[in-house]
């Protein structure tokens, strides 16, 4: 009987530790350099297990989740609600992930039908202050560092067994609760967390591309310049996709190449301008 509780004890503690805590964190954003007072708002999720972590949009695998019931149901694009798909929009189009066995980060973000992927190359080095407060329910620490052209200041707590946070943010000794840039632009705050089953797996339609940070970025402003030749050829990278047969542009079928481009320049032109204040500014 006492091998058997022993048994059963190692048992709880495995099936505790193989478990995924997920926290939410509220994102406010500043998208618009020319329009600060449009603010954008919404969650994210931190899924954190015991080999890696995943940062991604609420909303994204919402918006997966009825993509992926309309193809199983034989049906495409046009098969689900357009108004309810609109509902979800997010300003997280990306995600990122954190592997803990070799402390590695990944980004990946959508480029006209394909999906970037790069292994972030610059470390985040903290300024660990003795400043202590509270925020909920959890007394947390300031910590600061200067990332990608912003100023971050950070409040982290030792009350919860995590290194990590939202967004790239981690490697400091404890859970990042709060993180803000100096300029009000952006912030992540903690708002609650639970356990799930597993880390969810987010569907990539399209091809995904691994590749240095500094030619995601290049390929991001080709796509600015001319995004239709992502549609088309893929930047350049990716196999050809006929136009009109089911790809990310707008409308579908057997639409006028030439009206489909300019539409497609006008849109990636009106998005790019409302989002003109990107979180990384270098």
């Amino acid at each position: 009987m006492k091998k058997l509780g022993i048994i059963a004890l190692a048992i709880f503690i495995q099936n505790v530790a193989a478990q995924t805590n997920r926290f939410v964190y509220q994102v406010t954003m500043k998208p618009d350099a020319e329009n600060k007072t449009d603010i954008k708002t919404e969650n994210a999720y931190l899924d954190i297990s015991s080999e890696k972590s995943l940062f991604y949009s609420e909303n994204r695998i919402k918006r997966d989740s009825i993509m992926q019931k309309a193809f199983q149901g034989g049906g495409g694009r046009g098969s689900f609600n357009r108004d309810q798909m609109e509902s979800l929009r997010t300003n997280i189009n990306y995600s990122v992930e954190k592997d803990k066995t070799n402390q590695k980060t990944y980004f990946k973000d959508r480029i006209g039908r394909d999906i970037y992927s790069y292994e972030e190359d610059r470390p985040i080095n903290w300024k660990i202050s003795s400043e202590t407060r509270k925020i909920g329910e959890y007394k947390v620490q300031k910590a600061e560092t200067d990332f990608a052209g912003r100023k971050w200041t950070a409040w982290f707590t030792t009350d919860l067994p995590y290194q990590d946070g939202p967004y790239k943010f981690g490697g400091l000794p404890g859970l990042i609760v709060k993180v803000e840039d100096d300029k009000g632009d952006y912030s992540f705050d903690l708002m609650k967390n639970y356990k799930i089953a597993e880390l969810p797996t987010l569907n990539q339609f399209g091809n995904t591309l691994k590749v240095k940070r500094t030619d995601y970025l290049k390929q991001q402003q080709k796509f600015k310049a001319d995004p239709m030749s992502f549609m088309t050829q893929g930047g350049g990278i990716s196999a050809p996709m006929r136009i009109g047969g089911g790809g990310r542009g707008p409308g579908g079928g057997n639409q006028d190449p030439a009206d489909m481009r300019k539409r497609m320049e006008e849109r990636v032109k009106e998005e790019a301008k409302k989002n003109s204040n990107p979180i990384e500014l270098q």
